[in-house]
């Protein structure tokens, strides 16, 4: 029989994981997007490294989700869209990266 604490790391608490945020690129733009107010999507495209129809397609699936807000001004002459995390974003990536910590912790260390 287990006891309590090798139950509690065989079984990571998964409230917070997230299948939106968990896909690589939104899970990393999220991380981005997290360590500032806000990110230019040109930056965005350099720091993922990414095509501009891929990103395009993420950040609608985080747009649609409630997890990421655009915002659109003119700047040079040319128009720009900068991303920046919703307050329910925030919460969600922060929740997820805490429940893959939790899976991280439960996994049984194997020898090298």
């Amino acid at each position: 029989m287990k006891s309590a604490s090798q139950r509690d790391r065989a079984t990571p608490d998964l409230d917070g994981f997230d299948p939106v945020i968990h896909a690589p690129i939104r899970l990393r733009l999220c991380a981005a997007l997290d360590a500032s107010d806000e990110v230019e999507f040109g930056a965005a495209l350099e720091i993922l490294d990414v095509s501009k129809s891929v990103l395009s397609k993420h950040v609608a699936t985080l747009v649609s989700a409630g997890y990421v807000e655009q915002r659109r001004a003119v700047r040079d002459t040319r128009q720009r869209v900068w991303l920046r995390l919703a307050p329910a974003g925030r919460i969600a990536y922060r929740d997820h990266v805490a429940a893959l910590r939790a899976i991280v912790r439960a996994a049984p260390e194997t020898p090298r």
